[in-house]
Parts: structure tokens; sequence; C-alpha cells
């Protein structure tokens, strides 16, 4: 009986912020199963307790932008800067840790949609130099390719004149295009070939290169993977609304 009274209390003891490997366990099981709020209290929770901890610093980066994927967009917007300032509290912590760079890239990518054509170079250059970053600390690190090749595929929809113009007055525009893209998210495919994204985003990809049959069956093998994360639903409705429209007739 006393055992058991001490087991029972340790697992009390175990739910305490100040636990950091259970809060991340519990975060990241609330995490896959998109139960995103569970997953932000569990880990602010913890942060509470050890404010400067960059594991859980990142992840609460990476739950910020996946509810701002799927946010209305007045909340979108304080989310993204929400998960900028936890990303880049991660790295001034750690500036080692790859997934404050990936997520700190991801932020940025959404931010800069919204950004006025100055800032949203600033943005993408900074962007450009987060996802290689991370890529050099873990070169397996899927998300950061795939953010990656989602940039340089927007590049690559930025014509000659209108890179000419921005770099005459705001600057440099970061390089890449479609080959880059391509390249990249056939990366992120390689090391995680099960995310829905990957496929998506080549499949997109190939849409805006005109290569119609490479596309089609990048999204019908989108379409066959599980949901991940929020954006996945929304992501699925709209393969199937690609997938039966005029261009794959």
């Amino acid at each position: 009986m006393a055992g058991i009274l001490l087991s029972f209390l340790l697992s009390l003891l175990g739910r305490g912020g100040g636990d950091i490997p259970a809060a991340i366990n519990w975060g990241d099981e609330a995490f896959a199963q998109i139960d995103y709020t569970a997953a932000a209290a569990r880990y602010e929770e913890a942060l509470a307790a050890h404010p400067g901890e960059p594991d859980l610093l990142w992840r609460l980066a990476r739950v910020s932008v996946c509810r701002a994927e799927v946010a209305e967009a007045e909340a979108r917007g304080k989310l993204l800067a929400e998960a900028e300032s936890y990303a880049r509290r991660c790295l001034a912590a750690d500036s080692l840790k790859g997934e404050g760079h990936t997520w700190l890239a991801g932020a940025l990518g959404y931010i800069a949609l919204d950004a006025e054509t100055e800032r949203k170079l600033r943005l993408s250059r900074e962007l450009e130099r987060e996802a290689e970053r991370a890529i050099e600390i873990n070169p397996r690190d899927d998300a950061a390719w795939s953010i990656l090749g989602s940039f340089y595929r927007a590049l690559g929809n930025v014509g000659w004149l209108e890179r000419a113009l921005a770099s005459l007055f705001v600057g440099s525009v970061p390089g890449g295009g479609y080959a880059e893209a391509e390249s990249a998210l056939k990366k992120a495919i390689a090391i995680a070939p099960d995310v829905m994204r990957h496929h998506y985003e080549l499949g997109i990809l190939y849409i805006d290169m005109g290569r119609k049959e490479d596309a089609r069956r990048a999204l019908e093998k989108a379409g066959t993977l599980a949901v991940r994360t929020a954006i996945d639903r929304p992501r699925l409705e709209k393969i199937r609304e690609l997938l039966a429209g005029p261009d794959f007739r």
C-alpha cells in the first residue's frame, strides 16, 4: 500500500511544470493529435519554470505557426508574432538549436506574405538564411528543406522585371527559383516521404512549371497521406479541387 501511495505522489510531482521531459512528451502527444491548445498549455507550463529552455521554445514556435495556418486574419497575425518571438528566444538561448532556425523561417515566411515590399524582401532574405542555417545544423531537417522549397517556388514566380525593380529600389532579391525549389522539396520527401506538405508543395510547384502529369502524381500521392497538422485538412480539400479541375481532366 505504501508503495502504491508513493508511486501516486511521484506521478503527481512528475506532472509539475518543472518536469521538462514529461512536459515535452505530453505536449508532443497533444501536438500529434492536433490538439494545439493542450500542447501549448503543456509547453508553457514547463516554460514558466524554465524560461530559457530552447526545446520548449522551439516547440511553442512550431505550435504557433501551425495554429496560425488555420486561423482567421486577426488571430493569425498575433500567432505569427508569438511564433517569431518564441523562435528568437530559442536561438538567443542556443544558437545551434536547428529547430529554432526552422520555425523562425516558417514564421517569417507567413509574416512576409502580408508585409509591404521592402519588409517582404528583408524578411525573405532572413528566411533563406534561417532555413539554410537549420539545414547546416541538421541536413535531415525535412521541415527546413520544405520551407526552403516553398520559398524558392515563390521566387520562381517573381519575374525578372519585378526582381530588377525590387533590387533597384529596396535592395537585392534572393536568388533561386523553380529548379532550386524542386531540389529542396525532393530532399524533404526523401527524408520524410509520409509528410503531406512536401508532396503537396511539389505538386503546386509542378503546376506553376506547367508539368501537369508530374503535378498530378505529386498531388495524388499527397492525397493518400495521413493528416498530421491542422492545415492538412484544407490541403486535402484543395487537392481534390485541383485534381477535379479542368487542368487535370
